[in-house]
């Protein structure tokens, strides 16, 4: 007889066990988490029933191990419950981690939304360590009393400033006095030259606090901010976390007999896919320890033939997705909840809210989520008094059988699943859908079809983020299997496969506890990593096998310790390597300890990822990883046997089941009365005690041996080619356009060679329709928004008949569609097969490439006067003219600007043309292929159409809710006119002025920018597409929920802006400042004359320096952003037109010659108010050698409004402090250089207040105005991308 083995999955709703028993049979079980009549913790009463004991405590004799997967941590850092921390960080950063990355979760919430800090309190530690450079020109005094030492990476540091011991016990004292006693500590450098931290935290020790962290400790990688941030980052984290997961430990460990608690081995599933003993699990590796679970199970069950497999997870609250292609794919570094957690863990992507998700209808258009009912209260059909959701559609379409749920739900948790309610709250939105749809003259729709209707919207919103993560990362869908798990799964699975053009689903026998089953059978696992920065060649590589050497017995020893046979062990080996010079490495394992294997692979990789490689280019190893694991997993007969002759397959009874073709008679089985080999044609329903799969029509479904679920999907062709418009298929065509946008990018992400659109992703791509008109544009990137199109649209004017099969356009100037000139727009006509003279539709995708000649390097030029000096200009120019690359022909045009006095030609001409060829292989790559195969050609030119018309209707309806609320407001008895002005200025004194006259009974309005001044001799004049930029981004931010963004948001928009004037200036005027400059002055305007919210810093805070040689840096830097009538300006964010992303301090040191001493909020700069705005930031930058810095900024002088009483934010501030003490003041625009010593301080402006200061009424208590349901919790390598593409 052997001893219980047990795996746990503790979830947010249920608690799923998979047992060995000690007479060797499998057992399943299924608890709800909280079931406080019952029992105080559901893992330990699931062990209780297994011992068949009676009471507690529990003897361990009879148990070999306990496994665990957990949500505690993650509850606890989305519930902001954890143990309240200090956090300490280097002098001048103490606000650097509410900072961030400067950037906004979301671009077009006007609120700044992000989730607050976990530290309590900030102490700055007196001290600085500062990277060692040869090239480092100051003299000593500057320095100061500083030794070198030398660092764990072989590196040199000078120690500018030792910890103040007395300094820092004063601070921690106060600390403590307030009851803290967790503290973090993240100083800079410390992944390298950890002393300090090391320091620090033994006074921290010694003076009595209980809980240390040390960012270096937990995870010693590059790159400040991710290693020390709490509500973004690792080690405020762990501080954070750890003290839950402890609390939860103890009360687990309590169900035990104390005198027998050193018997009980109880193992935690990491982040990671492994197991760790309880004492070493921490809350920083614990995110995704319930997930984790299930990507194992998925792994281990349904990756058969080696042929790859999309995990699909869908429950009541979330919708994961994930690949296995026979190795756990890992990253480094992802968010959640604006945590960035710098540690191993699987690339699980949230990408929906699962059951949960709420539907509605606005403006035309069927919606799914992102909202979510939550698990309280649920959808409407758990009796709580929910919203309508996905489950709620399943159970009227008849794919949910109430019968067999457990009746666990209304007020008291002991009632069956209502599908009265469900109908009730569908009758609603019917009429209110048939309202919309008699009158606009189409057939009204029964709540079958409406809720038949919601499922494939969706579908197709959980395709999208599948097809983004195989075909946007070259993988083909066609070759994966979907494997589907979680309560809520089996009945969409059949759908997206086929939507995704998917041959099989496969659907594990245990799928209901599928996390629980991979806990089972995981590896315990112990990670260790270290910095290493140096250059992979054979001079350096007896010292990278060494530290492998040493990490690799390390594991073996630490997990021979843990009581694991050494023969159990294996060891995998990792760098991380990266080209010198780029920001993408890439995590690569060799068993072969030689220079030349990791090297080959990290070349395949590379080349597999991005198309190319990068000949003689040293490549640096980053970080020296080891993975040490012990095989250990749970010895499980999966087999089942074959159906004897006397039991032929019966169906349990038969149900109507609503498709497309109306309502079915269904059968039902139950998984348990299957056996192996067992064919099911659908329609047909499977009942697993824990999820129900819908075998749908045209699928026949087939039992494995081992009692798993394979269904064949047969794909259909739509047979339906109507051109009317139907609201479902709007719905997903509005996701189809928008997916192949976005694989567009994805395309030209992968094949191009620059920095800029690798690693900084600063392009955009876009799908129009045959006139031209905007379709889908990913990313929304707001200054590209209204531009692509006006590109579009001149080629049509200007060579549409001459344009052929084959042909490719090049563009970028201003007066074409362009937004400045090292924005190049490459479009593409496509033409039909059966029609060669019309393109059908266009593809574009506009990059931003780091040179393009003219002024300065860069192409950026802080004073320009003519658009010459900006660069190579092309208006439209054949790049490929019937197949035949123009490469001579582009390259002379790039030479160009070299002609001109004090300009040069592209200084990066080989980067310009392998990212022309990247942009236009991207464009080549889409394919709107398969969507003709589905619906043909009419069908899908129509929808674009239609798509606009939504667009259309969504502003239509703002239009008239403004023109309602402002009759309201102002008791006006006009109630279908409004007229509204607004007024700012530059600081030359050049003005923008708005006046908007709004139509309410005709639904439109009249933006007329009559009054604007002249242009202007230097660069901030703004093109007329940037104008129509701002409008869009503007009207998106005032409209509440998502909308399409294209040529329809304009329609009801007519544009009046003054020829020759500061938004419409001259085809050679200089035009570099107004995509950065004055595009954020339009945005105030137009928010400022609806009554919005207050200005924000309405600057992009434009900062580069540089050299004659190869040194060359830039950055935008984040302000204020303004009040609204119920919020407060977040500070230190970037606003409206820019979400570029920070360097991190670490990275900006190591490469550049700067030290960066201060980096925190402006405090009191934004304005006073009943909301107050937000807080710009004080940014000091200190020069090690000559370099010229050059500035190119606005809000200098004139201050950001603020609105309705509310005082405004103060302006910004650019000051030069010489070696010798001198302060000047630089203004706004200049070219400066700096010396040696030098120090740059750059305090940018804080936004506007709203509302009076001693206004103080309830709405102070409701700033943030979120609404009832809240959005599922985004996360994965996937919403990284998108945040990276919205950050340029």
């Amino acid at each position: 007889m052997g001893r219980l083995q047990v795996a746990i999955d503790r979830g947010g709703t249920f608690t799923d066990v998979v047992a060995r028993t000690s007479d060797g049979k499998i057992v399943t079980m299924k608890l709800l988490s909280e079931d406080p009549e019952k029992y105080k913790d559901a893992p330990t009463e699931a062990i209780r029933r297994l011992l068949k004991q009676e009471s507690f405590p529990l003897s361990p004799t009879d148990i070999e191990w306990i496994r665990m997967g957990t949500t505690v941590a993650t509850n606890a850092l989305l519930e902001r419950k954890g143990e309240r921390v200090a956090l300490l960080v280097t002098k001048g950063f103490r606000d650097l981690l509410y900072i961030g990355n400067q950037s906004r979760p979301k671009l077009f919430d006007l609120t700044v939304r992000i989730s607050d800090v976990l530290y309590e309190e900030v102490v700055e530690v007196q001290e600085r360590v500062v990277l060692c450079r040869d090239d480092c020109k100051l003299n000593n005094e500057i320095r100061g009393k500083n030794e070198k030492k030398t660092t764990t990476t072989g590196e040199k540091v000078e120690v500018w400033q030792s910890v103040d011991e007395e300094q820092l016990r004063k601070d921690l004292s106060t600390i403590k006095e307030k009851g803290i006693s967790s503290i973090a500590v993240a100083l800079l450098h410390s992944y390298c030259f950890p002393d300090h931290e090391l320091h620090v935290g033994e006074i921290a020790r010694d003076m009595g606090f209980t809980n240390v962290s040390l960012s270096h400790q937990i995870i010693a990688m590059q790159k400040y901010v991710p290693r020390a941030h709490t509500g973004y980052f690792e080690t405020c984290t762990d501080a954070y976390l750890t003290p839950c997961l402890k609390r939860y430990i103890d009360t687990f460990s309590n169900a035990f007999e104390k005198t027998k608690l050193d018997e009980l081995n109880v193992l935690f599933m990491q982040s990671d896919g492994g197991l760790t003993p309880v004492e070493k699990f921490s809350g920083s590796r614990a995110i995704l320890s319930g997930p984790a679970g299930g990507v194992v199970g998925y792994s281990v069950t349904s990756y058969i033939d080696s042929q790859p497999v999309i995990g699909f997870d869908m429950g009541g609250t979330s919708t994961d997705v994930s690949r296995f292609d026979g190795t756990l794919d890992h990253v480094l570094e992802s968010t959640i909840a604006s945590v960035t957690i710098q540690a191993p863990q699987l690339d699980i992507n949230t990408v929906a809210a699962g059951g949960g998700s709420i539907l509605s209808f606005r403006s035309g258009l069927f919606r799914v989520g992102p909202e979510s009912a939550g698990a309280q209260p649920g959808p409407a059909c758990y009796k709580k008094g929910g919203p309508l959701t996905v489950t709620d559609a399943n159970l009227i379409l008849g794919r949910l059988i109430a019968e067999y749920f457990p009746a666990l739900f209304g007020p008291k948790g002991n009632e069956p699943l209502d599908s009265e309610a469900s109908s009730t709250k569908f009758n609603e939105l019917a009429e209110t859908i048939n309202s919309f749809l008699k009158e606009n003259g189409k057939k009204t729709l029964t709540i079958e079809e409406i809720a038949l209707g919601f499922v494939h919207v969706a579908n197709e919103s959980m395709s999208r983020p599948i097809r983004a993560l195989t075909e946007g990362k070259g993988f083909d869908l066609r070759d994966h299997v979907l494997a589907c798990f979680g309560g809520a799964g089996g009945q969409h699975a059949c759908a997206i496969a086929r939507a995704l053009g998917m041959k099989t689903v496969f659907v594990s026998r245990f799928a209901g506890v599928l996390s629980a089953l991979g806990l089972a059978l995981a590896d315990v696992v112990h990670e260790m990593q270290e910095p290493c920065g140096k250059q992979i060649n054979s001079s350096n590589w007896s010292t990278i096998t060494d530290r492998l050497k040493h990490l690799s017995k390390c594991g073996v020893e630490e997990l021979t310790k843990q009581g694991h046979d050494r023969k159990s062990i294996v060891i995998e080996k990792f760098l991380n390597l990266r080209y010198e010079g780029t920001d993408c490495a890439l995590m690569c394992s060799s068993n072969d300890d030689t220079p030349d294997s990791f090297t080959d692979i990290f070349l395949k990789k590379y080349k597999d990822q991005f198309g190319f490689i990068l000949p003689d280019r040293p490549i640096i190893t980053d970080d020296i990883r080891v993975r040490a694991l012990a095989k250990s997993a749970m010895d499980i007969d999966r087999k089942i046997g074959s159906r004897p002759n006397d039991k032929p397959l019966k169906e349990l009874k038969k149900v109507k089941c609503y498709f497309e073709q109306g309502f079915v008679e269904t059968p039902i089985y139950l998984i348990g009365e299957l056996y192996a080999n067992d064919k099911l044609s659908g329609p047909a329903i499977i009942i697993d005690p824990s999820c129900t799969i819908l075998v749908e029509p045209n699928c026949e479904a087939t039992v494995t041996d081992c009692g798993d679920i394979r269904i064949a999907i047969e794909h259909i062709k739509d047979d339906t080619n109507s051109t009317e418009l139907d609201l479902i298929k709007l719905s997903i065509f509005q996701n189809r356009f928008m997916s192949i946008a976005e694989q567009c990018g994805r395309v030209l992400q992968l094949t191009a060679i620059s920095t800029n659109i690798k690693e900084r992703l600063d392009f955009s791509c876009a799908v129009f329709g045959p006139d031209g008109g905007l379709v889908a544009n990913a990313p929304h990137i707001p200054v590209h928004l209204g531009a692509m199109q006006e590109a579009v649209q001149y080629q049509m004017r200007s060579i549409g008949k001459d344009l052929r099969d084959g042909d490719v356009i090049l563009t970028n100037h201003p007066a074409a569609g362009g937004s400045h000139l090292p924005d190049l727009t490459v479009i593409t006509p496509v033409f039909h097969e059966d029609d060669k003279e019309k393109p059908v539709f266009f593809v574009a995708s506009r990059g931003h490439h780091a040179d393009i000649g003219g002024l300065t390097p860069g192409s950026m030029p802080p004073n320009s006067t003519s658009l010459l000096q900006e660069g190579a200009q092309f208006v439209s120019f054949k790049i490929v003219e019937q197949g035949q690359f123009k490469e001579k022909e582009v390259t002379e045009r790039l030479n160009e600007p070299g002609k001109l006095e004090n300009c040069s030609g592209t200084r990066t001409l080989m980067h310009n043309i392998a990212d022309l060829k990247a942009q236009i292989a991207a464009n080549l790559k889409v394919s709107m292929q398969e969507l003709i195969d589905i619906y043909g050609l009419e069908v899908v030119q129509a929808y674009m159409t239609y798509i606009q018309d939504n667009a259309e209707t969504a502003v239509k309806d703002l239009l008239k809710t403004v023109v309602k609320s402002l009759a309201e407001k102002n008791n006006h008895t006009d109630k279908d006119h409004a007229k509204l002005q607004a007024i700012d200025y530059m600081d030359d004194g050049s003005k923008i002025c708005l006046t908007v006259e709004i139509n309410g009974k005709e639904q439109k309005a009249k933006f007329d920018f009559t009054g604007t001044s002249e242009q202007v001799w230097y660069n901030w004049n703004a093109p007329r597409s940037i104008t129509y930029s701002a409008i869009i981004y503007c009207l998106r931010a005032m409209i509440a929920h998502e909308i399409p963004l294209n040529q329809g948001c304009m329609r009801p928009i007519e544009v009046m802006i003054p020829q020759g004037s500061l938004l419409d200036p001259h085809k050679d005027a200089a035009v570099v400042g107004g995509n950065v400059l004055t595009s954020q002055r339009l945005v105030d305007v137009i928010l400022r004359a609806f009554d919005v919210c207050a200005a924000s810093q309405g600057c992009m805070n434009n900062i580069t320096w540089g050299d004659n040689k190869a040194t060359s840096y830039y950055e935008t830097v984040a302000g204020g952003a303004g009040a609204g009538p119920k919020w407060h300006g977040r500070s230190g964010v970037h606003t409206h037109m820019t979400n570029t992303r920070i360097t991190d301090p670490e990275i900006l040191e190591k490469r550049f010659p700067v030290v960066l001493l201060k980096f925190c909020l402006r405090a009191h700069s934004g304005g006073q108010g009943k909301f107050r705005g937000g807080d710009g930031v004080d940014r000091q930058i200190l020069f090690r050698r000559s370099m010229t810095l050059s500035i190119l900024t606005d809000r200098r002088v004139h201050q950001p409004y603020g609105l309705c009483g509310g005082e405004n934010g103060q302006s910004g501030k650019n000051l030069l402090k010489r070696v010798d003490g001198r302060l000047v003041n630089l203004g706004g625009k200049c070219s400066v250089t700096m010396e040696p010593g030098d120090i740059f301080i750059l305090l940018t402006p804080g936004g506007g207040g709203y509302g009076r200061v001693d206004d103080d009424d309830d709405d102070q208590k409701h700033h943030h105005g979120q609404a009832e349901f809240q959005s599922y919790v985004e996360r994965g390598s996937l919403f990284d991308y998108r945040m990276a593409q919205e950050g340029v």
